[in-house]
């Protein structure tokens, strides 16, 4: 069949003919010396370019011009329809029609029903047990037959990519092992495998055997059948070749015996045999899995004996292209080589001079494993001239010196001496001997641009390639291909603007030159030194004393046990003869070589007269090398003359009872076990158990040998597949083949062994003479070899574990399937060693995990995994996939996984500390620094703290926080400073001042020196950056420390660090504001005498050198580009833009501190401060009752003490991480991402007291109070007009606020307040542990809890607080009333279903709200109704009292007003407002009246006029409240209605989340018109009304707005211009979202309150919902986190505001 082979030129056409451009051609495959085949490598449009062999596909072309069952087969399957697919992809069908019953079906029943629907099978002799039909389909069951067409490919090639040609399998499989039902094919599959056993007489199904080939399509055109497979990046050839070393270990080598013998059982019981096997049909994949190849494309016959070889070589079949017109058609008539490759009689040939030089080395390239088309290995040729003058054989000049490698000769001796001595690995040869560029830019003139741009240079540029021979001779250290030597077309260049390569002036044309240039290669001066190129190229000068000599040591592999599709192959390791050739030479000429040559000449021909003794030692020479080299030859079967080369060989032409009687005559161990056999989970892990068995040996083996004595095969075609698997066994222990054509026919004539057989180890070479023995009908089938003492148990298990696994399925599919095995504790069963093979094989799939439910698979099965393994095992393949997982950048659920302490610590436990020190924490730490994912990050940094304990003090300094400090400036996050503050106050305060502070500022001391320095704008940037971030670890860990020690170790230095930074005229300007704001925060917490004593004398300095310099500091524009992370760290608006501007930030501030008086005394130049303040920033100092120091120190009064030492009680590193709350000042937290910095122990609440009462009313109420960082703070919009004072309508103010205290009031979110009329009391309502409502009662004056009530099964919603005797309603979907002194509980209110008009399917109130629910935090818009689903309408969602009734209104899930006496216990009349909706009716949501707070004369409350409720839906309903009849229903808002008030008899406010606030004017006609005032980014949660003046809040902002007077009026529009809140007057931002507020009747406190900041984007999504979603309403809240394997705590530290 060689005559149908094509160029690749034509093949390349052909498939661009059948489908189109978009299939791209790669190279094609040859298996001759020739560049002919009928194979090529593609790639499909969209897997273009791609480097993973995942997505080439092996395309092979079948002439069809001869019909055979397998042409016959495609051709009626392509009758029908244009695309039939013939595959086992329907699950309910896959592999079970076809099995009904196997056991003992005949094969005359099936032919009868199988052959109507085929006619080429009725005269086939292939095989007499099944039908060719059934055949074919069950060894290619997912192929597609059908027509040749792209989109079939595509179709073919993504089903493939993506894995869903067999997922079905796996997830029959899954099933299986939960012990449901499905399917068949789990069981089918199973018994393909192995399961209870291998059959060789089974009935076929129609599911692919796991170590079978997958063909994929069989495309069908007019005159040919394409065959596709997948490509695999290795075959079993190419490893033995290049790396034999890859299959590491004798298990190893067994493990892929049983594959095949697993495959090749599956074959032999279909009535067929493969006929082919050899290294290079055994494809393996990336994991080395193999693939016994089938339809491998025709191979000659090159195993004939010598005698039969020499015959066949009389006709040499012609070589070149099946196409007449093509050029290549009779490019190689004049050459004398057959296509069969016989390395010994070529070698003989060459020798005597009967075939080329050319035609040799294409041998030896081919032998060596080079591939024509693949440009990475392409056959290599000598440069054999330089191209300076046309070749003379006579003359020297111009001739290469081929004793020098053309590498040696580019490079020369003294720069590859100087290589060879300086290099840690000594060598000289860097790059194989003919690299990808060079070829490429060889054969530029025919390659594609896309080729040249992949492989030379991307950008491309015709000039920059050599325009003639002689210039890339003179290029290239790489030698030549053998295209210069006979094709012409190479030189015609086939792109625009790249000319023709320009031949020598000597060549006529590239016809003439391709000529001239061919018989130099053929001269007798090449010929005389062709010898010392091979042993360079190919031969014993590539490795030990020769290659030195010869300086050709090549650099070795990086990877020595990594596999590998090419290299270089030494094939001789003996000198290599010189050729003995018949040409004369001719004797004149001055040529040395022709003289040496016509020396060498006369000289053999005068001894051929003497004696003959010469020669025929000579001749004895070259026998030896010839001998020596016979292993090039590997034979693995033998001829047999009733085999024709078939690719799929039958089974003999026994007769149906001549089969059956062979059958019945085996023994019970070669017959197919006919005892019913029901698998189940049990018995499949029995099979994978680890028996406690001694390793089989030698006596084990002889034992069985005995007992298949008496076996026999009945066909001769299985027999030479068996001596196959025999000669493969042994050449992967010998690395050597066992036979070549001589000793196989010595052995097939008398039975002579190879003497290296001896070599194998003795159970080795038992079994292998088994396979092997002349007597074929004597010789083990497969199935017996599987059973073998040979193969252990665990290689059975392992088998059983991985096959599923290399099924063509989706990774996700594959990772379930491991994960669900080994929750099976499927590795337990197969012990430590089947465990660790494993191993490898599931690590892809663990690595590649990217879902979050894949990355829960993933980390169980690691998890399991390392359960079993040894030590070793763990720290060889489990710490190296870690590391690969923890250096993947963005977010990773299973990254998050394994930075969790729990996981670390059984790390710890099996391979150590150390080990983990050295492999995985420096990567924990690269999670703070390199591009931090924020989830990753808040990870490393608790496993960072948590640990640092354990690890102890000098590990932690050494292996932690110095790596943390030299990423100062490199982008340490925020997460990271936070883990040196806290492993600061972990280890106390003396570690602190010995340890930390010390490091830190020698650091911003180098820092400041460099900052001094003329250096480059990048260095500045990192020096201002890493001044940065080491003042906020040192700003961090001045909570833990005492005044004392502050002061003696940060103040008392003459030389104040950060004194020093702010007195640096070119400091940045970023640098400045942090160290102010950090100055200014230790000098609050040192507070105000000590900081007169310390601080203000240092700052003199600084202000009368600011007082004098007006000029605006030239600051690095660069830096202040990139100091987001900076910025984000201080918080706040304002961002001071010069130096000068320091004044702003300074000056105000320790005026509030230290008192006015006390900072003018100190700075001689305040008046000229003050007066730049007034005049830049509007800044002026204003007496407000008492002087500024006093209120300072009443402020500072409130700070609580920090008690010396710590109690042997606290622990910090369980305070931190496990959960417990405590109560700190804002002031003192950290400017990290985890903004809070615990206090060494919690404080006592009366140590700070709030001192509450009437004779400092004034006092307090005129204090300054600020909502913002420093009374320097200028407000982006109009002063706002407010109320501060007696009464509501004297003096305007300013909002004005600041944090005192925070307390943690609840174990979750709070969701409510009220606040009681005396102002000095407080109900909180959050949510308690088990997540249940629990409500709380703090007094203000102490901030501390007097009592609570825990009588809630579920979240509390709504809480009042009634006026009569001190009774409390609070509503969790049912009511309760409860006194607030004792916390009993008094009433419990709750609506039937009957009463509430709509029966749900609920079984109780007490399945209301779910958990998930209760902690829902959602201030996004909200469509109509939407958590209208949310709710029963038998639950109260919402209350409203009525105070002239003592009577409680109450909102329902449907939309009604359900009216409670709580004076009498009572539930009253039910108010049923038509509904506004057309779907479901809406929740109330809110409830406001007129009048109930209206107080006629004598005390008595007046009566409501209306009632308004608010929906879900966005709609308000308004109610008279006398007769219950509905005025009037509108549409308010778009979205969910948060609150109602009515300021006034005639006005109605409403908020919503669609960020508007309305105000209703109810005396205009309908339909009203509102107000409407916009401005918030996020959804109103709430507002509060003082007078006319409207405060509301919407996440962090608040708004202030007047309804007498719009707040900023322009085009008509209504605006709020909301500001941010901040929690402390340090700058720090508030992360806090507000979700209520209060203003009481008689005071100017402002009570508002706010939870957790924006969970959803700060929580990983491995942890549940309900452990971190936060409520609708809630209180000032600050999130710590604790990251386990299994779930998150959350502390919310609640913080009134007075």
């Amino acid at each position: 069949m060689e005559e149908e082979s094509e160029c690749f030129e034509c093949l390349r056409l052909r498939i661009k003919s059948d489908f189109s451009e978009q299939v791209f051609f790669n190279y094609a495959i040859s298996i001759s010396a020739f560049p002919f085949g009928s194979s090529a490598i593609v790639n499909i449009s969209g897997t273009a370019d791609g480097e993973a062999s995942s997505g080439q596909f092996i395309l092979q072309y079948m002439p069809s011009r001869d019909k055979n069952c397998f042409i016959n087969y495609v051709n009626e399957c392509s009758l029908d329809s244009d695309e039939i697919t013939t595959r086992s992809g329907d699950p309910d069908t896959g592999g079970s029609k076809d099995n009904n019953d196997v056991n003992g079906r005949t094969a005359s029943s099936d032919d009868s029903d199988s052959g109507k629907a085929f006619s080429g099978n009725r005269n086939c002799s292939h095989s007499q047990r099944f039908s060719c039909l059934r055949t074919i389909t069950s060894l290619a069951p997912i192929a597609h037959v059908g027509m040749s067409s792209h989109s079939t490919f595509q179709k073919v090639s993504s089903d493939f990519l993506s894995g869903l040609i067999e997922d079905h399998v796996l997830d029959s499989l899954d099933l299986f092992l939960e012990e449901k039902a499905s399917g068949r094919d789990s069981v089918n599959f199973l018994s393909l495998i192995g399961l209870p056993s291998f059959e060789e007489d089974a009935f076929p199904g129609s599911l692919r055997h796991p170590n079978i080939a997958p063909v994929l399509a069989l495309f069908k055109t007019s005159d040919h059948v394409n065959v596709v497979f997948p490509k695999t990046p290795y075959n079993l050839e190419s490893i033995l070749h290049f790396n034999p070393n890859a299959l590491k270990s004798d298990w190893n080598r067994r493990f892929l015996i049983y594959q095949l013998l697993s495959a090749l059982s599956y074959i032999h019981g279909l009535g067929v045999s493969h006929g082919n096997i050899c290294p290079s049909n055994i494809m393996l994949t990336e994991s080395l899995w193999s693939w016994l190849r089938l339809w491998n494309e025709p191979v000659l016959d090159c195993n004939l004996p010598l005698q039969e070889s020499e015959s066949g070589n009389s006709e040499s079949a012609r070589i070149g292209c099946c196409n007449v017109g093509c050029h290549s058609y009779g490019l190689y008539a004049d050459l004398k080589l057959s296509p069969t490759i016989d390395c010994h009689a070529c070698f003989q040939q060459w020798w005597r001079g009967e075939i080329s030089n050319f035609e040799y080395l294409l041998i030896l390239n081919r032998l060596a494993g080079r591939r024509w088309g693949d440009h990475t290995f392409h056959p290599v040729m000598p440069w054999v001239i330089d191209f300076s003058s046309k070749p003379d054989d006579n003359c020297d000049v111009g001739w290469r010196d081929l004793s020098k490698s053309k590498w040696r000769l580019a490079k020369g001796d003294e720069q590859l001496d100087f290589t060879y001595s300086t290099s840690e690995i000594p060598h000289h040869v860097s790059d194989e001997c003919l690299s990808e560029l060079a070829v490429c830019s060889y054969k530029a003139r025919r390659l594609p641009l896309s080729v040249l741009r992949m492989a030379v240079r991307s950008v491309y540029e015709p000039n920059e390639y050599p325009s003639t021979m002689q210039r890339l001779y003179q290029w290239t250290p790489d030698e030549c291909i053998p295209e210069f030597y006979y094709d012409p077309q190479i030189f015609k260049s086939i792109h625009d603007g790249m000319a023709d390569l320009a031949v020598p002036s000597w060549a006529e044309s590239p016809e003439d030159f391709i000529k001239l240039h061919y018989d130099a290669l053929e001269s007798n001066r090449v010929s005389f030194q062709l010898h010392h190129w091979i042993d360079i190229t190919f031969g014993y000068k590539m490795s030990g004393q020769a290659a030195i000599a010869s300086k050709n040591v090549m650099l070795p592999l990086s990877e020595p046990m990594m596999p590998r599709s090419t290299g270089r192959r030494q094939l001789f390791t003996q000198p290599h003869p010189i050729r003995h050739a018949t040409t004369k030479a001719k004797r004149h000429g001055s040529s040395k070589y022709a003289k040496v040559w016509s020396q060498a000449t006369e000289m053999r021909r005068e001894t051929y007269l003497l004696s003959q003794t010469a020669y025929l030692e000579e001749l004895e020479q070259a026998s030896k090398f010839s001998d020596h080299a016979r292993h090039l030859n590997a034979c693995y079967h033998y001829p047999i003359n009733q085999m024709t080369g078939k690719n799929i060989s039958y089974l003999g032409d026994p007769t149906t009872d001549t089969f059956s009687e062979n059958i019945s005559k085996l023994p019970l161990i070669d017959r197919n076990c006919q005892v019913p056999y029901k698998m189940n989970l049990i018995s499949f892990l029995q099979h994978m158990k680890e028996e406690d068995e001694g390793s089989s040996g030698y006596p084990d083996l002889l034992l069985w040998k005995q007992k298949i004595s008496s076996s026999r095969l009945c066909s001769e075609d299985v027999a030479r597949d068996i001596f196959s698997i025999g000669c493969l066994l042994a050449e992967l222990h010998l690395c050597r083949p066992l036979f070549d054509p001589i000793s196989l026919s010595m052995y097939m004539a008398d039975g002579t062994l190879p003497g290296f057989l001896q070599d194998l180890p003795p159970n080795i070479r038992l079994l292998v003479e088994a396979c092997i023995q002349k007597d074929w009908m004597r010789r083990p089938s497969a199935k017996i070899l599987l059973e073998s003492p040979y193969f252990p148990k665990t290689i059975k298990s392992s088998y059983l574990f991985l096959a599923p696994l290399q099924l063509i399925a989706k990774d996700e599919t594959r990772l379930r399937y491991a994960a669900n095995l080994a929750k099976h504790r499927v590795f337990k069963e197969m012990g430590a060693f089947a465990t660790e093979m494993c191993t490898t094989y599931c690590l892809p799939l663990i690595v590649n995990a990217v879902s979050d439910i894949e990355a829960e698979w993933a980390y169980m099965l690691l998890k399991e995994i390392m359960k079993c393994l040894t030590v070793q095992a763990v720290k060889t393949l489990i710490l190296p996939t870690i590391q690969k997982i923890l250096q993947t950048t963005g977010y990773l659920r299973l990254k998050v996984a394994l930075l969790q302490d729990s996981f670390v610590r059984e790390i710890w436990n099996q391979v150590g500390k150390q080990s983990y020190l050295e492999t995985i924490h420096p990567l924990v730490l690269s999670n703070l620094y390199i591009a931090p994912d924020k989830n990753s990050a808040a990870s490393a940094s608790v496993l960072l703290i948590s640990s640092s304990e354990e690890l102890g003090v000098p590990i932690t300094i050494h292996q932690t926080i110095l790596p943390l400090v030299h990423c100062f400036g490199k982008g340490l996050c925020a997460d990271g400073i936070d883990v040196l503050v806290r492993i600061g106050g972990i280890f106390g305060e003396l570690f602190i001042v010995k340890q930390m502070v010390p490091l830190l500022k020698n650091v911003v001391r180098s820092f400041i020196d460099v900052s001094c320095m003329n250096k480059p704008d990048p260095v500045q940037s990192w020096s201002a950056l890493a001044l940065i971030d080491c003042m906020m670890t040192l700003d961090g860990l001045v909570a833990f420390l005492t005044e004392e020690v502050i002061v003696k170790e940060l103040l008392e230095d003459l030389s104040c660090i950060h004194i020093g930074v702010l007195m640096q005229k070119h400091m940045d300007i970023a640098v400045l504001q942090v160290a102010a704001s950090t100055l200014f925060g230790i000098c609050q917490r040192i507070g105000a005498d000590l900081t007169a004593l310390y601080i203000l004398p240092k700052l003199k300095e600084l202000f009368d050198e600011l007082a004098f310099s007006q000029e605006i500091s030239k600051g690095s524009t660069t830096v202040d580009k990139n100091l987001k992370v900076g910025k984000t760290k201080i918080g706040g608006d304002l961002h001071i833009e010069s130096r000068i501007d320091l004044v702003l930030v300074l000056y105000p501030s320790f005026a509030s501190l230290l008192g006015i008086e006390k900072l003018r005394q100190c700075c001689a130049t305040w008046l000229i401060l003050e007066q730049y303040l007034l005049r830049h920033h509007n800044w002026k100092w204003e007496y407000a009752g008492e002087s500024s120091k006093n209120g300072s120190e009443i402020i500072l009064a409130r700070r609580p003490v920090i008690s010396q030492g710590f109690t042997s009680e606290y622990n910090p590193a369980k305070l931190l991480l496990n959960g417990v709350g405590w109560s700190i000042p804002q002031s003192q937290g950290s400017r990290s991402a985890k903004n809070l910095i615990p206090q060494r122990r919690p404080f006592k609440v009366h140590q700070s007291p709030v001192v509450v009462h009437e004779g400092m009313s004034h006092q307090m109420n005129n204090e300054p109070w600020y909502w913002f960082p420093s009374p320097s703070t200028i407000w982006d919009g109009p002063e706002f007009l407010g109320r501060v004072g007696v009464q509501k309508d004297d003096l305007p103010w300013k909002i004005r606020a600041s944090v005192i205290h925070s307390i943690r009031a609840h174990h979750g979110a709070v969701r409510s307040l009220a606040i009681n009329q005396d102002e000095c009391t407080v109900f909180t309502a959050g949510i308690g542990q088990g997540y249940k409502g629990t409500v709380q009662k703090w007094e203000l004056s102490r901030t501390n809890c007097l009592s609570g009530y825990h009588g809630h099964e579920e979240v509390v919603n709504d809480i009042c607080i009634l006026s009569s005797s001190g009774r409390v309603a609070s509503c969790d979907g049912t009511i309760h009333i409860w006194n607030s002194q004792t916390g009993k509980q008094i009433l419990v209110f709750a609506e039937s279903q009957t009463e509430s008009g709509h029966p749900t399917n609920h079984s109780s109130a007490a399945s209301k709200i779910n958990s998930d629910q209760a902690n829902v935090l959602n201030l996004n818009t909200l469509s109509n109704g939407i958590l209208s689903s949310a709710f029963d309408s038998s639950l109260y969602t919402c209350m409203h009292q009525l105070y002239s009734a003592e009577t409680l209104v109450v909102g329902t899930g449907n939309g009604y007003l359900r009216f409670i006496d709580v004076v009498r216990g009572q539930k009253l009349h039910m108010w049923r407002g038509e509904s506004t909706e057309s779907s479901f009716p809406s929740l109330i949501s809110a409830i406001c009246s007129t009048g109930s707070n209206k107080m006629q004369a004598g005390g008595i409350s007046s009566l409501p006029s209306f009632i308004a409720a608010g929906l879900s839906s966005g709609h308000c309903k308004l109610f008279d409240a006398k007769s219950g009849n509905v005025i009037t229903s509108w549409r308010a808002h778009d979205g969910y209605v948060t609150k109602l008030a009515a300021p006034e008899e005639h006005l109605l406010v409403s908020s919503s989340l669609d960020r508007t606030l309305r105000v209703w004017d109810l005396r205009m006609n309908f339909p009203l018109q509102p107000v409407i005032f916009r401005g918030h980014s996020d959804g109103i949660s709430s507002f509060s009304i003082w007078g006319h003046d409207v405060i509301s809040i919407s996440r962090s902002r608040i708004g202030l707005l007047s309804l007498s007077k719009s707040a900023n009026e322009t085009d008509g529009q209504h605006h709020i211009i909301p500001q941010r809140l901040y929690v402390s007057d340090n700058g720090q931002r508030s992360l806090s979202a507000l979700s209520a507020n209060n203003v009481p009747a008689n005071r100017s406190a402002i009570q508002s309150f706010f939870p957790s900041p924006e969970l959803h984007s700060q929580f990983p999504k491995h942890v549940s919902a309900k452990n971190f979603v936060a409520v609708r309403r809630g209180i000032i809240g600050k999130t710590e986190m604790r990251l386990d394997c299994r779930e998150a705590y959350i502390k919310h530290i609640a913080s009134p505001i007075v």
